[in-house]
């Protein structure tokens, strides 16, 4: 169903996807992993992280988690 649109504004896109109307599939362009400790990402106004002892688990036994060749 085709989809009518008014006046659209983007002030900044940071990587995603941005669709209009009707698609087949969306695909993604790039990929990346991020690993961080506790408390690594709070975000507010007052934030209390008290850690005693942290670790990361990196280990990663999968070689693909999302391929990417090809979706150009």
């Amino acid at each position: 169903m085709p989809a009518i649109l008014g006046p659209v504004q983007i002030v900044n896109v940071g990587g995603g996807i941005v669709q209009f109307g009707d698609t087949v599939y969306i695909s993604p362009k790039s990929g990346s992993k991020t690993n961080a400790g506790s408390g690594a990402f709070n975000t507010g106004g007052i934030v209390v992280t008290n850690n005693g002892l942290s670790g990361t688990n990196v280990l990663d036994t999968k070689l693909i988690d999302q391929p990417i060749a090809g979706n150009n």
